[in-house]
């Protein structure tokens, strides 16, 4: 009545079903480390990031600071990448207005937010699926076992306890097996799914902030141009 025993005796359906079940726990708790890792390291990259960040640096040293790293940015680091890099081009425009600069750079910035909150959400998903189809696979091979057992049954004139009790826990070990698969999975991917819903708000935020800064940086220069325009043209008429 061991479990090794109990497989050995199952039928080659029920076998393939626990061998399946093992197989999709493996997996479910390789990317539950994965994505435990990464997911923790995005939101302290963000947090040293926007320390830095709020630290009064002047915002062209600290794009400096980041690409000169070489490695792609992530996380915060990529949407301010990817908004001073574009604000900065757009802003050497001269035909270009505040309001069409910042508009270039929010949209590189929803960009860069989507591909980051992508990557924050690769494989989640997987865990989703097992998490929901493994109890029925599980209950698949229950539902085999033990209407083998009872057909196993019906050509003998006596059943016994001894006869139904192995039958019936080889299909019970199906289920249990894929409630092993399924919990962890699921509660993998509700924290999971709540610790993206925080990355991506903290995102959010300081995307806005950031915009906030270049707008009136953009709105400064602009008046700044002006004012030597104005100054030019009263040269040229005294």
């Amino acid at each position: 009545m061991s479990f090794i025993g109990l497989f050995l005796e199952a039928s080659l359906v029920v076998k393939a079903v626990m061998i399946l079940l093992v197989l999709m726990s493996i997996l479910s708790w390789a990317l539950i480390i994965q994505r435990r890792k990464i997911l923790n390291g995005a939101q302290q990259d963000a947090l040293e990031f926007e320390e830095r960040f709020w630290s009064g640096v002047d915002l062209a040293k600290l794009y400096k600071e980041v690409s000169a790293r070489g490695g792609k940015a992530t996380g915060t680091e990529h949407l301010f990448q990817s908004g001073f890099r574009e604000f900065a081009r757009l802003r050497q425009v001269r035909s270009m207005d505040a309001v069409s600069v910042m508009s270039g750079t929010q949209r590189a910035m929803r960009v860069a937010h989507s591909r980051e909150v992508d990557n924050l959400e690769k494989n989640l998903s997987v865990l989703a699926t097992v998490g929901s189809i493994s109890p029925y696979i599980g209950l698949f091979g229950t539902v085999w076992g033990i209407m083998n057992s009872f057909i196993a049954l019906g050509s003998v004139q006596q059943a016994t306890l001894q006869m139904v009790a192995p039958g019936i826990a080889e299909a019970l070990i199906a289920t249990a097996m894929g409630l092993f698969a399924a919990i962890p999975a699921v509660i993998a991917y509700n924290k999971f799914s709540n610790q993206v819903a925080t990355i991506d708000g903290n995102y959010i935020n300081f995307a806005e902030e950031f915009t906030g800064i270049l707008q009136r940086q953009a709105a400064t220069a602009v008046g700044q141009t002006s004012a030597r325009e104005q100054g030019a043209t009263r040269e040229q008429e005294a």
